[in-house]
């Protein structure tokens, strides 16, 4: 069994969650929907209301018992800016304390640029702007590749072409702000723990597919990192001994066969698609009934479903939970991933639920922005000397609220 600390973090990130998705909630209620238990419900609502972020309300109807306090969110406690960083574009989103986006936009960028760092930090202040709404206490950025550490942030990337560049430290120079920084498609399973299907279950694997396959591995109600940051790196899984070049600059890795570039690349040499056409003229084609698209796809499929089932052998999740650009597709894909997928699991996993996700940007950037969230409730210190300062610019911002309110500070 995880120890309460292990998991404390999630679970009360999950109440905040929940309470902004559904409204104000009973501590029964909480306890019965995130699947925990009642004393451990009490245990952290209290702590969460002593921190200024959630407050009791009225008490719910009652049918012959004794009436519930309903628990609601202290709305302006906190905002977090989340930024998803690819080759080509950002998506920059503002969240509330209860991690529902308030607002978000995409830009182009050029990661290859020689000014790109500057320019990521030129197009954040541009996106916090002059808004005087909830205090902001940090922000969070996902990035395709590995990152040393969360308040580091130093980035190495194959996709973007970055070598241990120091994004964490250009971001807080730039901007004055704490900034945690997290492999995205870790940053991604937070968010699914949060808000998502992964939400009440504490052994859940997240994969994702399109211009490359990553996965996030979420154990015991922890992201699991790995030595550097790079555990879940499954599309560097070899397949083929001499199959195609990989990014990585390995051959036959599982990107390198099924990654939106080898696809199209496959496309392109059985004359498919035209040579400037890309992955959205393919999934047209096999949408229109193209045997030879489908089939395209349908491999990829296969190939993908016996990589993961080795990968929940190993693992035990609870769930798979798939999603990214290549889920557009994932009709194709399915036929040829459904049964390799259920003939190479070992007998005790065959039953183990793959939930297919549509594919949404500013998810990924609400996971980042999950980075700030989770931080007040980081009992592991996984967010080191920059969780220390959110948790600071929470303090004064309870503490200006109450003053402004004439509580006591």
């Amino acid at each position: 069994m995880p120890s309460s600390s292990a998991r404390a973090d999630v679970t009360r990130s999950a109440v905040l969650a929940f309470i902004g998705g559904s409204g104000p909630t009973s501590r029964a209620d909480l306890a019965r929907e995130l699947g925990v238990s009642p004393a451990l419900i009490t245990q952290h609502t209290r702590q969460l209301i002593a921190d200024g972020l959630l407050v009791e309300l009225d008490h719910s109807p009652s049918s012959g018992g004794r009436p519930a306090r309903l628990l609601g969110l202290v709305a302006d406690a906190g905002r977090a800016i989340g930024v998803k960083v690819v080759a080509d574009h950002i998506t920059v989103v503002e969240v509330g304390i209860d991690g529902t986006v308030v607002r978000s936009a995409t830009e182009p960028f050029d990661a290859a640029a020689g000014t790109a760092i500057t320019r990521l930090g030129e197009k954040l202040r541009a996106f916090i702007g002059g808004d005087d709404g909830a205090p902001l206490l940090g922000i969070g950025v996902g990035v395709p590749g590995n990152v040393d550490e969360q308040a580091v942030g130093t980035v190495d990337s194959t996709q973007l072409g970055w070598q241990r560049v120091p994004l964490g430290e250009a971001l807080r120079r730039e901007l004055d702000l704490p900034v945690l920084v997290e492999n995205n498609v870790n940053a991604l399973a937070i968010a699914e723990a949060l808000h998502g299907q992964a939400r009440g279950h504490e052994n859940v694997l997240v994969l994702t597919i399109g211009t490359g396959v990553g996965a996030g591995l979420v154990t015991d109600g922890r992201v699991l990192r790995g030595r550097s940051g790079g555990a879940g790196e499954i599309g560097h899984v070899p397949v083929e001994e001499d199959g195609p070049l990989c990014q990585c600059g390995g051959h036959g890795c599982l990107e390198a066969l099924v990654g939106q570039a080898a696809l199209v690349r496959r496309a392109r040499d059985e004359a498919l698609i035209g040579r400037d056409a890309g992955i959205a003229a393919l999934r047209s084609l096999a949408d229109a009934g193209d045997s030879g698209a489908q089939k395209l796809f349908s491999h990829a499929g296969h190939l993908l479903g016996r990589v993961l089932a080795g990968v929940v052998n190993v693992v035990d999740p609870e769930i798979v939970i798939l999603l990214g650009e290549g889920v557009e597709s994932w009709r194709h894909w399915s036929f040829g991933f459904e049964p390799a997928f259920r003939a190479g699991l070992i007998p005790r996993n065959r039953a183990v639920p793959v939930a297919v996700e549509t594919w949404q940007d500013d998810r990924w950037a609400q996971g980042a922005a999950s980075l700030v969230l989770s931080t007040p409730f980081d009992d592991q210190g996984r967010s080191g000397e920059q969780g220390r300062l959110v948790r600071e610019r929470l303090a004064v911002a309870r503490a200006t609220e109450q003053g402004e309110s004439g509580q006591p500070t």
